[in-house]
């Protein structure tokens, strides 16, 4: 029970360590007023423009210190309430928009993750088996290539090849279709960010399977006969995934990011896209929102793998 404690506890840190910095660099490293009033922010001399300066001042609690405005944002969004957008009717509100816009992110992230997993296992197993071979070696060529390839890069590749050339894949994201041609309008942008996850899963996952490939137990189902995929599969995988199941949850803070240039490139209207345009507009609500989210995404997330991590070991809970 202590362990689980300290781990919510360091968890609750976080977020409001994150939150905190996030909202203190937005509002003192931009100006939201020009973001709601556009050039009239800056006309201080005309009497009618101050009266509105003031009155969205008051309007978006902009007349109140910093401390004392993050502390009642706080309280809001711990009741759900997320503020509005910064514009001069303050709509959409800010939930309304990340529940629009999230559903699509998740989609994207989770086929991400499952095709950076699907191909990271066999690809580490394949290699494993022919260790220090010609295979091998190729494998790890192909790996560190996906690895140093920049991943607006590699989105623009895939897009170039299989949607402009060859026609296979749609250029660009339509809310209004079907789920399942949805689904294949967001492959190439979850490939994107799939490639290279699976370039660092199948290094970790194929010097760990190598090591235990050496084990006596393998070498006692090796002299019972049986072939090399059994002894791989049913024998050295599970014991090989502990670095693997590591590597899979804090590559998930990686993902998201990957997600903002892979939204951007196939004009996915995703929250990683709106987190680069409330940026520019500075909208600060919004862009604290998302990153408080994606922060406590990361956190739930390592928390199950410290879950999954006491089911395999529960010599970690001490």
């Amino acid at each position: 029970m202590k362990f689980w404690m300290q781990r919510v506890a360091m968890a609750i840190l976080l977020l409001l360590s994150v939150s905190a910095l996030t909202f203190g660099a937005m509002n003192v490293l931009g100006d939201p007023l020009f973001n709601i009033l556009g050039p009239i922010a800056g006309d201080v001399n005309n009497p009618k423009s101050v009266a509105l300066i003031e009155e969205v001042k008051v309007k978006y609690d902009l007349d109140k210190p910093l401390p004392v405005r993050y502390v009642k944002w706080l309280g809001d969004f711990v009741t759900g309430d997320m503020g509005v957008t910064f514009t001069q009717d303050g709509q959409p509100p800010v939930s309304g928009l990340i529940k629009e816009r999230i559903p699509r992110t998740i989609t994207l992230l989770v086929m991400a993750q499952l095709l950076a997993v699907m191909i990271s296992i066999p690809w580490a197993a394949i290699t494993a088996a022919r260790a220090g071979k010609r295979l091998d070696k190729i494998s790890t060529m192909n790996s560190f290539f996906l690895l140093a390839m920049p991943n607006f890069a590699l989105a623009i590749l895939l897009k170039y090849i299989f949607s402009l050339k060859l026609g296979w894949f749609p250029l660009t994201y339509k809310a209004i279709d079907p789920y399942f041609e949805r689904l294949r309008q967001v492959f190439l942008a979850a490939v994107t960010i799939a490639l290279p996850a699976a370039a660092v899963y199948q290094r970790l996952l194929r010097t760990d399977l190598i090591t235990t490939l050496q084990q006596d137990f393998i070498l006692m189902a090796r002299s019972k006969g049986l072939s090399r995929s059994r002894v791989i599969f049913r024998h050295a995988i599970r014991p090989s995934m502990f670095s693997f199941i590591t590597v899979v949850g804090l590559n998930t803070g990686g993902l998201i990011g990957g997600s903002i240039v892979a939204e951007s490139v196939f004009r996915i209207p995703g929250i990683g896209s709106q987190l680069v345009e409330s940026v520019l507009r500075e909208d600060f609500p919004v862009v604290l929102a998302i990153v408080v989210l994606i922060a406590l995404t990361f956190v739930i997330i390592n928390m199950l793998v410290d879950i999954l991590y006491s089911i395999i070991d529960p010599r970690v809970r001490r």
